[in-house]
């Protein structure tokens, strides 16, 4: 009776086993399907984001003239929007550490819809700032999200994926202009342009709820290479703060700067200045797909070094060949392909120094939001103010700066690299 008993158990315990392995074989087999669905939706998530944050440049003139307001005001768009962007990248990265990621996304992406359908018929001034605002959160939480998810889902493989997120960035924002230019010659008007938008990245928000959320990475609070220094922190957001403003700014303005420069004695047509920015923003989205190879073989701080040297030489070609339409295409060009990889490659850079959690992203993000918010409001007031060269001016005062902060950052995480490289030998021998 006790060896029957003893059979009777061995053999519920090996059915157990084997439910439980054909259980994890089945979890194992779902989880690669899993992480593309995820992809997926990162990666249509900032074809949103591109979409949404590259259509305030071609719209500009005519949210203007919907709330009776001058260019110099209508810099106060951006500002409302990059406030916005600010707010929800602090407080979007401390709800990721908190909420399952892929359902704040989702409420982010809805607030973008509803914001995109009230832009184009909101004809008081401060109403619409408080649209613009609410558009700006929404964008500020979701480009936290998407960076903060992919590097807690692949974490030192992130680099050429880092890469391929922001050139989806690069195909909205590529794209955005097109369909403002198409809405203008088609007699649409912006607000067609707007609700295309709307519809074309409402569908997203249903995906994105539907699937799981990665966890966030376990930091352990008594080792020291584990917290992420304030020092650090501070000098990776100000090169986000310079980087972003230049992007931005030269994104957002470079529509009405060709307006305004006379080329053979008078400025661009709107709907060529239109495919101007579209170019601009296509230069850095093909650059992105360049780049991804490029992040899987090279150091960071070289591709940076690379990329900010490249955004200084064509803004020189445009500062020295000014009134000429080829140098300012070729220099529009030149700078997109330069930019192409400088976002994404940051964030590595940092990955590699400091362990990377939701209110660490939001952190570097702020620093995003405010150079987003800050220098395109100055370049409006320097436009009308000293005109439009005084724009090509501070770019090349901006990225000079920034320049010097990454190279400031080289020289302040030399040592701190070279401490953890036997930690990291030590950890691949291990494996």
């Amino acid at each position: 009776m006790a060896n029957t008993a003893t059979d009777k158990t061995s053999q519920n315990k090996n059915s157990r086993d084997k439910i439980s392995i054909e259980i994890n074989t089945e979890g194992e087999k779902d989880q690669p399907q899993t992480q593309r669905r995820q992809l997926f939706g990162y990666y249509a998530a900032y074809v949103a984001l591109g979409l949404v944050g590259a259509s305030l440049g071609p719209t500009l003139p005519g949210l203007a003239e919907n709330t009776g307001v001058g260019l110099g005001e209508a810099g106060l768009f951006f500002t409302s929007r990059s406030l916005g962007y600010t707010l929800g990248s602090l407080y979007g990265g401390r709800a990721y550490d908190r909420l399952p990621g892929h359902t704040l996304m989702a409420g982010t992406i809805t607030m973008m819809v509803i914001a995109l359908g009230l832009a184009p018929v909101t004809a008081v001034f401060w109403i619409l700032l408080v649209v613009l605002f609410a558009m700006g959160v929404g964008e500020g939480t979701l480009d936290v999200g998407g960076n903060t998810l992919l590097l807690w889902q692949y974490r030192q493989r992130v680099g050429p994926y880092m890469n391929a997120l922001h050139f989806f960035f690069g195909a909205g924002s590529f794209l955005s202009p097109i369909i403002v230019a198409q809405a203008l010659e088609l007699g649409g008007g912006i607000r067609w342009a707007y609700w295309v938008l709307a519809l074309a990245i409402a569908p997203l928000a249903l995906w994105l709820a539907r699937l799981p959320s990665p966890g966030a990475p376990t930091i352990r609070k008594d080792d020291p290479d584990s917290r992420a220094r304030p020092l650090l922190i501070f000098l990776v957001a100000a090169f986000f703060f310079l980087y972003v403003g230049t992007e931005a700014g030269f994104g957002g303005w470079v529509f009405t700067y060709a307006k305004a420069v006379p080329f053979n004695g008078a400025g661009l047509e709107s709907a060529t200045a239109a495919y101007l920015t579209s170019a601009f923003w296509g230069a850095l989205t093909l650059g992105r797909l360049l780049s991804i190879p490029l992040a899987a073989r090279l150091r960071p701080s070289v591709l940076l070094l690379v990329d900010l040297v490249g955004c200084l030489l064509s803004l020189g070609a445009i500062l020295i060949w000014q009134g000429a339409t080829l140098a300012l295409w070729a220099g529009a060009i030149g700078l997109g392909a330069s930019m192409a990889s400088i976002f994404p490659t940051m964030l590595s850079f940092a990955e590699r120094r400091m362990p990377i959690s939701g209110r660490t992203t939001g952190l570097f993000f702020v620093g995003v939001g405010s150079g987003a918010m800050s220098v395109p409001w100055l370049v409006g007031q320097l436009f009308e103010a000293s005109g439009p060269l005084a724009m090509i001016y501070l770019f090349l005062g901006v990225l000079t700066l920034d320049l010097v902060v990454l190279l400031v950052l080289l020289f302040t995480t030399q040592r701190r690299v070279s401490r953890q490289s036997p930690k990291s030998l030590q950890s691949s021998v291990s494996d």
